[in-house]
């Protein structure tokens, strides 16, 4: 099959994963991929943005800069209407930008079916967090983005909650979890030489994957290293960097355990998997609602015990007590609880991490079987690849 890819994406983080991934998947299975996008998107370093966006964005109008987002549609169009004609593909796969409607207007002029993927509400998300200025065209363009695909695949069923909500069918809506990729795992050392590999010393080490912003609630797992580090041997790993980090390292200093946490910066996502083995429990702090977790793959195929909110999102992958411990988000001392039962429980841990692993071959949870997914909405006839 033809896919013609289309996206807006132009920076190298877990967007950019997520891209890369199924991409490489369909690939893998014999597909062609067109990809049309912003140029030099593949060549920006991982946890790298785009400069110039960046600089018009911090020197124009929010308003101004919303505009141009929808002026980028006459680009966009050109760009994907050539690429419709040059490859005649068998559909469009779309990653949801909240003003990007060059993609719905191929559809229509074309016929040619495009599946829209989905990874968060981009008009709340933007309105809570961003200020978005041009609320009811945020608004309007969503939903008509949203009701106008002929298949829309959000990553969570909470996010599929939230697409039925704008008048979207459910018979129109597929859920499709992000997932792993087993290729990037081959060489990945035991926990104890992931440590040494590190220069950690042995002992309990409480990890998280990501950038550090401020609403990840790092300094919660800090607390907990300054608690009880020196008599269960803890250490704190954060494979990642962000623009709390500077934060972050102040409270564990002040909290006394500044020799007791360790921030790789960036790793390339390669490396990922080496830096997660040293991992005895790994902590997600807090998430959005309606997101589905990279990291949680991660943990979850390399076998660690994970500590992570009791919410939906979360339940629809693992359950509480059998591939996990989830906590009360909103109950005080919960996250801490959790954890101090996996530090003083070895059986627990090693049950739960592996009974998370088992979980990634029950659910399907990898990229192949994504792609899997994809092929079979299309709509066109062609044979899977397990």
């Amino acid at each position: 099959m033809k896919i013609l890819f289309h996206h807006r994406v132009a920076s190298r983080d877990g967007q950019s994963v997520h891209m890369e991934e199924l991409t490489e998947a369909l690939a893998a299975q014999g597909h062609t991929l067109v990809m049309v996008g912003p140029a030099g998107w593949s060549a920006t370093g991982f946890g790298g943005s785009n400069r110039t966006v960046d600089r018009i964005k911090a020197a124009i109008p929010p308003a101004a800069f919303e505009m141009l987002e929808i002026a980028y549609n006459l680009r966009a169009f050109v760009r994907l209407w050539s690429a419709m004609r040059e490859h005649r593909p068998d559909v469009i796969y779309e990653r949801f930008s909240l003003f990007l409607f060059a993609g719905i207007w191929v559809q229509r002029l074309t016929g040619v079916k495009l599946l829209l993927e989905v990874n968060s509400p981009l008009f709340e998300e933007r309105a809570r967090n961003d200020g978005l200025k041009l609320h009811a065209l945020g608004r309007w363009a969503q939903r008509m983005l949203w009701t106008r695909a002929a298949h829309v695949l959000p990553v969570t069923g909470v996010l599929a909650g939230i697409v039925r909500s704008y008048g979207v069918p459910a018979a129109r809506i597929s859920v499709i979890p992000n997932g792993i990729n087993p290729a990037r795992f081959g060489h990945v050392p035991e926990t104890a030489q992931a440590k040494r590999d590190l220069g950690l010393a042995p002992g309990l080490v409480l990890g998280f994957t990501g950038f550090i912003r401020g609403w990840n609630a790092l300094e919660r797992i800090v607390d907990v290293v300054a608690a009880h580090g020196e008599r269960l041997g803890l250490h704190m790993l954060v494979v990642g960097d962000g623009p709390a980090r500077p934060d972050l390292l102040a409270h564990a200093a002040s909290s006394g355990v500044g020799d007791r946490i360790t921030i790789t910066d960036v790793v390339e996502r390669d490396d990922v998997a080496r830096h997660v083995a040293a991992f005895d429990i790994a902590v997600i702090p807090g998430l959005t609602p309606y997101s589905s977790p990279l990291k949680l793959f991660e943990y979850m195929y390399l076998g660690r015990a994970i500590v992570a909110p009791d919410t939906e999102n979360i339940r629809e992958i693992l359950t509480h007590g059998i591939n996990a411990l989830l906590f009360a988000p909103d109950l005080p001392g919960a996250m801490e609880a959790a954890i101090l039962t996996l530090c003083e429980d070895d059986a627990l841990r090693t049950r739960i991490g592996t009974a998370a692993r088992q979980q990634i071959d029950t659910a399907q949870l990898t990229w192949a079987h994504n792609a899997n997914r994809v092929v079979e909405l299309s709509g066109v006839a062609r044979p899977t690849v397990t």
